[in-house]
């Protein structure tokens, strides 16, 4: 597997000499996926934090009724994980699931914690994942709640290009709390536009 991505994502955030990125490659995992493959299934525990390599992954909770509710699609450079899960070692709230094939670097928790003493500016990086994760994700209440479903889609559709054009529509309908067939129908008057 090529690192480099990976280490070209962290050195954005913070510095490592050769030898902290030995350390640092030494505690991670490179794991293959197949398209439909999940990385972590609701119920759970999630047992990694997991970089893109490639791919492409939704994550998505199913509800007492059986219907999926997307949350969140993760592709290149992005992390795509239960954060909750993950963090606090309990039983997973969200499914991850590979749209495409993928190439993830993953931190097991543990492996995670000794990289978090042996190499502290690891834990300025992870700081800074969490903080944007967040930030995005109080942006996204926000705009549920004041939006047009039509609005939230142009945001959705300027933000995430790469992911417009590599996910079917009926996940970006379920991402954006619509149905399928409404969202083809603000696509129609975006296209009349």
């Amino acid at each position: 597997m090529d690192y480099k991505p990976f280490l070209d994502y962290i050195n954005h955030y913070i510095s490592l000499t050769e030898a902290e990125e030995a350390l640092l490659l030494s505690k991670v995992i490179p794991r293959s996926y197949l398209k439909h493959q999940f990385i972590v299934q609701q119920g759970d525990v999630c047992k990694s934090a997991n970089f893109i390599v490639s791919g492409c992954t939704k994550m998505f909770y199913m509800d007492a009724d059986g219907q999926e509710h997307v949350v969140m699609f993760a592709i290149e450079d992005w992390w795509s994980s239960d954060l909750g899960s993950f963090i606090t070692q309990s039983p997973a709230d969200y499914n991850v699931q590979c749209l495409e094939p993928c190439e993830v670097i993953q931190f097991t928790y543990d492996n995670l914690e000794i990289l978090y003493k042996e190499l502290p500016k690891l834990e300025r990086l992870f700081r800074k994942i969490v903080e944007r994760a967040f930030v995005a994700s109080q942006k996204r209440i926000i705009r549920n709640f004041s939006l047009s479903a039509k609005e939230r889609y142009q945001i959705f559709r300027t933000t995430y290009p790469k992911i417009d054009q590599r996910v079917p529509q009926y996940m970006i309908a379920s991402y954006l709390g619509i149905t399928k067939e409404f969202l083809s129908k603000i696509k129609r008057e975006l296209a009349k536009a």
